[in-house]
């Protein structure tokens, strides 16, 4: 699996875990930032023709990251 697939597909906390801090962080910025324009996007207009799981999937990967980043901050 690539970090690619992160908007798309849920990734393994096995996964995550092996990334480097700064990796996580950069990929963090860049799933908000998706989030953000998915959000947008159908705000302004129909986007039913897409993966309807993609804002839980991008939602949950945000959370394993930021779960993945305390547990760090905190050992």
């Amino acid at each position: 699996m690539s970090l690619k697939d992160a908007e798309k597909k849920p990734l393994g906390v096995e996964f995550i875990r092996e990334l480097k801090d700064d990796e996580l962080q950069a990929e963090l910025n860049r799933l908000e930032e998706a989030q953000f324009r998915l959000k947008f996007r159908s705000a302004t207009e129909d986007i039913t023709g897409g993966n309807p799981l993609q804002f839980r999937t991008i939602r949950r990967n945000i959370a394993r990251m930021k779960t993945v980043l305390a547990e760090r901050k905190s050992a």
